[in-house]
């Protein structure tokens, strides 16, 4: 029985081993593990083209039923996932170990998260999206109706098909590639929690939309309308987390990516809406694929040297760089860019300075050190919409000139030293007339 226990552990402990050698890494960002969770198991082949997509570029899908008794996000203090597809929006209760809570401790541990929603929204899904500053129509009879940009279809409908084209300007998010088609969408709409400043709209509804029940006349104004109303929205939290909130789970479905579109109002019409391009695009952002940066080599010297010093002195003239890369998917290229700053800085930044960059990955700046002696820091706190947040920092103290490394004779001291030799010498003269005249 013994024997059987310890194979038994030790069978889990390999399979643990295999499974983290294969979960996230800085070193490649996208070698990845991602649990999905449906309501259905037929959201499977519905959806395939989206996961197929996923499987394509290298990551590694488990699917589960989202109440089934095994589910398990780590093991062992361990988690076993690195992305988490929540494509279950009427479950009342997870499987498992899985509640909100654990859905949102993965995200604060730096992992990824997607989640769509529809109309019969449960509140667990509600609450996991207002956690992260997204706030679900509290209505649950109500969709997003637009009668201004509704997809024109062989029947008149209800117009709450929209075709949305109102996309957010970020060739980091949505790619460098522009989006042609409208995006189809059916499901509900959310605002943003104006307290929360890491939540942006990826996709806003039209200024003719609302929220409301489209099979019941308005008695009141509706508590969702216009732009303010948004579609699609992603977050970014302060750990670089990345997590995306759709009001549409048909958005990522196949019959919705391979749907002819025209725009109510517009004579132009594709042979296939923008859905997979948008979807595909957001997928590489909110898994790392794209936006993901790295500094490396961050190095300080004096000018005119090159081994890093244990302390600088007042006034030394020193040069800081550091190189900085972006992973492109499959490898990490240099990141260009103009906005990219150091600080050299005690209680306050003394030093702000813009580096200068040779398109290669390296960046670097020359300043003279404050005439201000203490502990002071290189820091370097880049935040760019869509890419991932750079904190870097680094001690040095600062001395101030010792007693030998001071000029002999000041230049600026000229007139005290002119000051102090006229006075001798008129003492001296007036000593010599007191003494010698009658």
């Amino acid at each position: 029985m013994a024997k059987i226990s310890i194979a038994t552990v030790f069978i889990a402990s390999i399979s643990l081993l295999l499974t983290l050698t294969h979960s996230f890494s800085t070193e490649n960002p996208t070698d990845r593990r991602i649990l999905v969770l449906l309501d259905d198991i037929a959201l499977k082949s519905s959806h395939s083209i989206f996961f197929n997509s996923l499987q394509s570029r290298g990551f590694e899908l488990d699917f589960k039923l989202s109440d089934d008794p095994k589910i398990a996000l780590q093991r062992y203090g361990q988690y076993l996932y690195d992305g988490l597809i929540l494509f279950s929006p009427t479950t009342e209760r997870f499987g498992g170990s899985l509640d909100v809570a654990a859905v949102l401790d993965f995200v604060d541990s730096g992992k990824d998260l997607i989640v769509a929603a529809d109309a019969s929204a449960s509140d667990l899904i509600r609450s996991i999206a207002a956690e992260c500053g997204v706030d679900f129509d509290e209505d649950p009879s109500a969709v997003v109706i637009d009668h201004g940009s509704y997809a024109v279809s062989g029947t008149e409908g209800d117009h709450t098909l929209i075709a949305a084209d109102d996309f957010v300007k970020s060739d980091v998010l949505l790619g460098s590639t522009k989006i042609e088609a409208p995006v189809l969408f059916k499901g509900i709409g959310h605002s943003l929690n104006p307290a929360n400043s890491l939540v942006l709209k990826v996709l806003s509804a039209s200024p003719s939309a609302y929220s409301a029940n489209p099979k019941s006349k308005l008695s009141t104004p509706p508590s969702l309308s216009g732009s303010s109303i948004s579609l699609v929205s992603v977050v970014q939290a302060r750990n670089n987390a990345r997590a995306v909130f759709s009001g549409s789970l048909d958005l990522f479905s196949n019959k919705f990516f391979k749907s002819p579109v025209q725009k109510a109002g517009s004579s132009n019409k594709y042979a296939k809406s923008g859905n997979e391009q948008f979807v595909t695009e957001l997928s590489k952002w909110v898994f790392h694929e794209r936006g993901h940066l790295k500094a490396v080599n961050v190095k300080h010297h004096r000018v005119g040297e090159t081994d890093e010093p244990a302390i600088y002195r007042i006034n030394d003239d020193l040069e800081y760089s550091v190189e900085i890369y972006e992973w492109s998917g499959s490898s990490w290229e240099p990141y260009v860019a103009n906005d990219v700053q150091v600080q050299f800085y005690m209680m306050s930044p003394y030093v702000l300075k813009t580096m200068s960059t040779d398109k290669k990955g390296l960046y670097h700046a020359s300043f003279k050190v404050p005439d201000v002696y203490g502990v002071f820091q290189f820091k370097v706190e880049y935040q760019r919409l869509g890419y991932t947040s750079l904190s870097l920092a680094k001690q040095i103290p600062v001395r101030p000139f010792r007693h030998n490394e001071y000029e002999r004779f000041i230049p600026t001291a000229f007139p005290y030293y002119g000051a102090s030799f006229s006075t001798m010498a008129a003492f001296f003269i007036f000593s010599f007339v007191y003494l010698y005249s009658k």
